[in-house]
């Protein structure tokens, strides 16, 4: 099982008891990766969260070179690096759509904890309180990214 402490400073579980805290971490798995490994590619299938319990991921965009106002390579651009206690997929809990950008490991190592859609939603459905505090984090982080990059874009 995960270690629970890992996902108290998760603001994605900011709100949760030490019991729901407890809960989460028994349906997480750990995933550890090397630097340049892809986690996501963009516009894949995928239904799991990840938090990163170690390292740092970079969030990597296609674009079309033409209409990008920074220089990119191969059309692809980093927008962010994320760190450990950061969560990105957060999408895939919520609806399992496609991915919206490719996640690349920055470093060695990079120590994953991967929570599954269905597993999430079985738990929900047991503690309702539980879902309700998750699901509103994720709606507020989810508009903070939105935020960020249609400020990156102008």
């Amino acid at each position: 099982m995960t270690d629970p402490e890992l996902l108290k400073g998760v603001d994605i579980f900011n709100g949760l008891t030490d019991q729901q805290i407890h809960a989460v971490a028994s349906i997480c798995q750990e995933l550890e990766l090397r630097q340049g490994d892809v986690v996501l590619q963009e516009h894949a299938q995928s239904d799991e969260m990840y938090v990163i319990a170690q390292g740092e991921v970079e969030v990597i965009l296609n674009v079309d070179a033409n209409n990008c106002p920074v220089q990119t390579e191969d059309g692809q651009i980093s927008i962010i690096s994320l760190g450990a206690g950061q969560v990105f997929g957060e999408m895939a809990l919520v609806d399992q759509g496609s991915r919206s950008a490719t996640i690349r490991c920055a470093v060695t190592p990079t120590r994953l904890l991967t929570l599954p859609h269905r597993a999430f939603m079985e738990l929900c459905d047991k503690d309702a309180r539980l879902g309700y505090v998750v699901m509103r984090n994720i709606a507020a982080d989810v508009c903070f990214k939105l935020r960020a990059r249609n400020m990156m874009w102008g």
